[in-house]
């Protein structure tokens, strides 16, 4: 059910709307900041000094923050905003993020933020540095001019974009039975937020061959690198477009010297599902598969594998809820669905209702053309703004 604001909301609805307004300068200065610190999954330094870039900005507002380590990834970045009156145990709204990008140390040396015609560049300014900078605004907007009527949470993780191996059950244990996550990914290039994901299974397998030499005694070797290219055709074939199931063998390695035949070879498989595939059972395809001899006298081994839950469909209200507040600022949004896995998985899947794209809209993640819209930091923090203040 939608809430229209009630007279005593109006004047502070208008303050937080007019500070956000004011503040593009400031959010684009910030997102300067935090994109030029190196902050690939498990550096640890660099995430921890993202988050205290973040964090030192929260300070200056009033808003209390804290620092949970996870050793080998950075740090959980936890801040919160409570309403006048509010009680121990109150269920929150949480706005979340995380802090952690796909790309090497040394990218910003060689491409650090820059602003051209409209947009900003840089490692990870879209996925999702500008989405933890407009979560900041929208924490610091309430605890300068009040409003709030529910707690509001700030949460941001460190290691994302690796599955969330080190994280995903604190994630699941903080967020349970929290009125909604506003999870600030990248809104979509059309302009939309995303209201359901894929989930994704990252599987990393081994293979062993027999080496011999490639010239004398070729006979007696037992190739891991032709066993491993049997086994990339096979996982390939377990995409299917009737179910949402996608396979792709992306990384490879293997052998010594081009003249021998190769004894080891790995890999690693990335796969996409909806929440209607059985993760378990899916995963036991493929490790039949790597199991397989597909070449005699090879061997191959799952090593690991990580997952991340897909993201179940945004219940309406909440969608209906952002789109009231984005429509009264002046613009329409759709809820959308994405092969992309992220956090939002984990929330849905201890029932918290969730809205997930809510950052500022981004094109090209993961790659050296990723950019932000700048325009639409303001507009995109306000809509989050308003349906913090309008959710029951």
């Amino acid at each position: 059910m939608l809430n229209t604001p009630n007279e005593s909301q109006l004047p502070v609805r208008a303050q937080v709307l007019d500070w956000l307004a004011r503040q593009q300068q400031a959010m684009q200065d910030l997102l300067q900041k935090v994109v030029n610190i190196e902050s690939g999954s498990r550096n640890e330094a660099g995430v921890t000094a993202v988050a205290h870039a973040l964090a030192e900005r929260l300070h200056a507002a009033g808003v209390p923050v804290q620092f949970e380590p996870v050793p080998g990834y950075g740090v959980l970045l936890h801040a919160q905003v409570n309403p006048e009156g509010a009680e121990a145990g109150d269920a929150p709204i949480i706005l979340m993020g995380h802090m952690d990008t796909v790309f090497p140390d040394g990218t910003v040396a060689k491409r650090p933020y820059r602003e051209e015609a409209g947009r900003a560049y840089g490692p990870g300014v879209a996925d999702m540095k500008s989405g933890l900078v407009l979560n900041v605004f929208v924490a610091e907007a309430f605890a300068r001019c009040g409003g709030l009527q529910a707690p509001l949470h700030l949460f941001f993780s460190c290691d994302e974009e690796i599955g969330s191996p080190a994280t995903r059950d604190l994630i699941m244990a903080r967020v349970r039975g929290a009125r909604a996550v506003f999870n600030a990914e990248p809104g979509r290039v059309s302009g939309n937020v995303v209201t359901s994901r894929k989930g994704s299974m990252v599987v990393e397998f081994e293979v062993q061959g027999v080496a011999a030499h490639a010239g004398i005694n070729h006979a007696a070797g037992a190739s891991a690198i032709e066993a491993l290219a049997r086994k990339t055709l096979a996982l390939h074939a377990l995409t299917d477009p009737a179910t949402g199931v996608t396979c792709n063998v992306g990384v490879v390695q293997g052998g010594i010297v081009p003249n021998m035949v190769a004894p080891h070879a790995r890999a690693e498989v990335d796969l996409r599902f909806t929440a209607d595939t059985n993760p378990d059972e899916l995963l036991e395809r493929v490790r039949a598969i790597v199991e397989e001899e597909s070449v005699p006298r090879t061997q191959g081994r799952v090593i690991a594998a990580r997952r991340t839950m897909p993201m179940k469909p945004t219940p309406d209200d909440l969608l209906a809820l952002y789109q009231q507040g984005a429509r009264a600022l002046g613009f329409e949004v759709q809820g959308e669905f994405t092969g992309g896995a992220a956090d939002s998985g984990l929330t849905t899947s201890v029932g918290v209702p969730t809205l997930c794209a809510t950052g500022p809209v981004g094109g090209h993640a993961h790659t050296e053309r990723e950019y932000c819209e700048l325009s639409t930091f303001v507009p995109r923090a306000q809509a989050v703004a308003l349906a913090v203040l309008a959710h029951p």
